[in-house]
């Protein structure tokens, strides 16, 4: 495999800032799934609404939600490589970005149908997972545009510009959705929470934000055109041509391989930053279930500006030296955090942990874009998502380990170590060549 050529005799393109714009704009959206579907809104209705002291099963909500996303997880890693492979080969890259968004849009309006009522889990982890499944091969074609918005000069700026836009539109929607659903007694279009119906509206008001701003994609940015022939096959004769390329990619490009797998490891303990931040903030720091929302939003505000800012500066320092500096960073605050007490404390330092979060996600998704050949973005995205779901588990088990051992607090450490591992087989890989990071301007 081959990183991206440099500069040439022939003068570099500026993409076009609507196109930008516009495949930017799909994150914003997206964030409808992430933020109130998984995170704040909907996921913790289904653990304390629609559940709540109930053993459905004999088991508690969240048990069940955790096997119906490790279910989805399976299906995901199974999945991903050959859906992107095939959206490359065939040329369908933005199609199959309408098809998964479309149905993520359909899932959500769905959850219209989850009452608050313990019979209603079944349909809950069903929506949820599929919902995610979807979510995430939405993600593998929307990962595998970014070189056709961006110029290999400008690529790290463009990708911290999508990921801070996915951010304040989370941002913006738990917002709209707080004041206008959730915190009055009658919301908008006379909601009540009768029946879970402000939640329930929330599901609905979100897939129509999603429908809003993530279809300005698909006018702006064109489909790619069909790989070579050879690579246009069956169901089947994919996987083969996927164990092919695996195996091609170990000898031709270990560099790949080991910033694969050293995403995979530093990216389960960003994860993690984010499933178990609301936790600890309410079990070690003492902050009210109330706050606990109010610090998500300042959470993402912190974490966007960080991948905006130092997008700009990646395309001058390259992706490694942002992804090496914002691990550290974390888990320079994972260690401070294990020492302080009480609330003040936490903001301060739990979102200098954020501060490095949207950085780190934002140049690992340039870092592959760069050194992904030339229309198989997609099959590399693939690759992406499945080892990153292949390592899911390390985080939360060892928080889990360190929590029952010793404490919730002294959990921390076991996200920290995970994070330190990543950078650890980080500084085994090579950044793509300087030339790339030459600054040029998006028109």
């Amino acid at each position: 495999m081959s990183t991206v050529a440099g500069p040439t005799s022939a003068p570099e393109v500026p993409v076009a800032r609507r196109r930008v714009l516009a495949w930017s704009l799909w994150d914003w959206g997206s964030s409808s799934w992430n933020a109130v579907i998984v995170s704040f809104v909907f996921g913790p209705y289904v653990v304390a609404g629609v559940v709540g002291d109930a053993r459905p099963g004999g088991f508690t909500a969240n048990t069940w939600l955790g096997i119906s996303t490790a279910v989805a997880g399976l299906f995901i890693a199974l999945i991903a490589p050959v859906t992107g492979q095939r959206s490359d080969a065939g040329g369908h890259r933005r199609r199959n970005l309408a098809i998964w968004s479309a149905l993520v849009f359909l899932v959500m309006l769905a959850m219209f149908g989850v009452r608050d009522e313990p019979s209603y889990l079944w349909l809950a982890l069903v929506l949820l997972a599929a919902g995610g499944i979807f979510n995430e091969f939405a993600g593998v074609s929307y990962n595998a545009m970014l070189p056709q918005v961006s110029t290999p000069a400008s690529i790290g700026r463009v990708s911290g510009f999508g990921w801070s836009m996915g951010y304040f539109g989370g941002i913006f929607l738990l917002l709209i959705c707080y004041f206008g659903f959730i915190a009055p007694q009658v919301g908008w279009f006379g909601v009540t929470n009768a029946g879970g119906l402000d939640i329930r509206a929330v599901a609905v008001f979100s897939a129509v934000w999603f429908l809003v701003f993530g279809s300005a994609v698909f006018f702006a940015v064109p489909e790619v055109a069909p790989g070579p022939a050879q690579r246009r096959v069956g169901i089947v004769d994919s996987y083969r041509l996927l164990v092919r390329d695996v195996r091609s990619l170990w000898h031709r490009d270990r560099n790949a391989v080991r910033f694969l797998v050293a995403s995979a490891l530093y990216r389960d303990g960003l994860a993690a930053v984010f499933s178990f931040g609301a936790i600890l903030a309410v079990s070690v720091y003492g902050m009210a279930p109330a706050t606990v929302l109010v610090f998500g939003v300042a959470a993402n505000v912190v974490a966007a500006l960080g991948a905006l800012v130092l997008g700009r500066v990646e395309d001058v320092v390259g992706p490694k030296r942002i992804i090496m500096v914002s691990l550290v960073g974390l888990i320079v605050s994972c260690v401070v955090l294990l020492f302080v007490s009480g609330t003040t404390l936490f903001w301060v330092f739990g979102l200098a942990l954020c501060l490095w979060v949207g950085p780190a996600q934002a140049s690992s998704r340039s870092f592959l874009a760069r050194i992904a050949p030339k229309g198989r973005e997609g099959e590399m995205f693939g690759l992406y998502t499945t080892t990153g779901r292949a390592a899911s588990f390390l985080a939360p088990a060892l928080f889990a380990v360190f929590s029952a051992l010793f404490s919730d607090r002294v959990g921390i450490v076991g996200i920290a170590l995970v994070l330190a591992a990543g950078a650890l087989a980080m500084t085994r890989v090579t950044p793509p060549r300087a030339a790339e990071h030459i600054a040029a301007p998006v028109s």
